[in-house]
C-alpha cells in the first residue's frame, strides 16, 4: 500500500547499482485518488452526522497530506465525487441495456439514479457552495442525465417497448421532481412506487 510521501518518487540506485526502475506515481497517484473517492463515498452514504477529510484519509487508508495534495479543500473532494458517480452513474447505461430490454433497463437506471441521489443528500450543504462557485451546474448535471436516457430510447427502436413519444428530457425532469416531491423518512418505498407509476405510462401496451 502506498505510503505518506511515496507519491511522485523516483527509485534510486547506489554505486555499481543497475539503475532501479523508476516508481510510477501516476499510477500511484490514480490509486490513491480512486481510495479517497470511494471512501468519500462511503462516508457520505454511511449517514454520519459530520464526516470529517481526516476520517476519509484514515477509511482510505493514505495520509491526511495525500489526500490534500489530491483534494486542497472539501469542496474540491465534494466536486470530485460527484462528478464522478454522474458519470458512473450515465455510464452504467451501457450495461443495463446490454443485459436487460430498453424498458427494463430504464427501471433498474432509475434505481441507480435514487442511490446517486441519497448519497448527495448527505453533502447537500457543501455541494451548494460547489454550484455556487459555478464549476458544476445543475444544467450540466441535467444534459448528461438527459443524454444517458436518450440511449436507451434509441436502443429501443427495434423493440419498441417504450413510447414512441417518450423524451429523454421529461422523464428526467419528472425522475428529479419526484426526489423533490419525497422526505428521507419512508421515501424509498414510496419512490419505488413512483418509479413504476412512471413506468407504466411510458411503456408500450400490447
Amino acid at each position: 500500500m502506498p505510503t505518506e510521501g511515496t507519491e511522485g518518487t523516483e527509485g534510486t540506485e547506489g554505486p555499481g547499482q543497475a539503475p532501479a526502475q523508476p516508481r510510477r506515481p501516476r499510477v500511484d497517484a490514480e490509486r490513491n485518488r480512486a481510495r479517497l473517492l470511494d471512501a468519500a463515498r462511503a462516508a457520505f452514504a454511511s449517514g454520519r452526522q459530520l464526516v470529517t477529510l481526516e476520517q476519509i484519509a484514515r477509511d482510505s487508508g493514505v495520509g491526511i497530506g495525500t489526500l490534500y495534495r489530491h483534494f486542497p479543500t472539501r469542496e474540491a473532494l465534494v466536486e470530485a465525487l460527484y462528478r464522478k458517480e454522474l458519470a458512473d452513474l450515465c455510464a452504467i447505461v451501457d450495461d443495463l441495456l446490454a443485459a436487460h430490454s430498453p424498458d427494463l433497463a430504464l427501471r433498474a437506471w432509475m434505481d441507480r439514479f435514487a442511490g446517486y441521489v441519497a448519497a448527495k443528500r448527505e453533502m447537500a450543504t457543501t455541494l451548494r457552495a460547489v454550484f455556487a462557485s459555478g464549476t458544476v451546474t445543475v444544467s450540466q448535471a441535467r444534459e448528461e442525465l438527459t443524454a444517458a436516457v436518450q440511449r436507451v430510447l434509441e436502443a429501443d427502436a427495434a423493440t419498441r417497448t417504450l413510447r414512441d413519444d417518450v423524451r429523454a428530457e421529461d422523464i428526467v425532469a419528472m425522475i428529479v421532481g419526484m426526489f423533490t416531491a419525497t422526505s428521507l423518512a419512508g421515501g424509498h418505498e414510496q419512490l419505488e412506487r413512483m418509479f413504476d407509476l412512471l413506468m407504466d405510462a411510458v411503456r408500450t401496451h400490447r
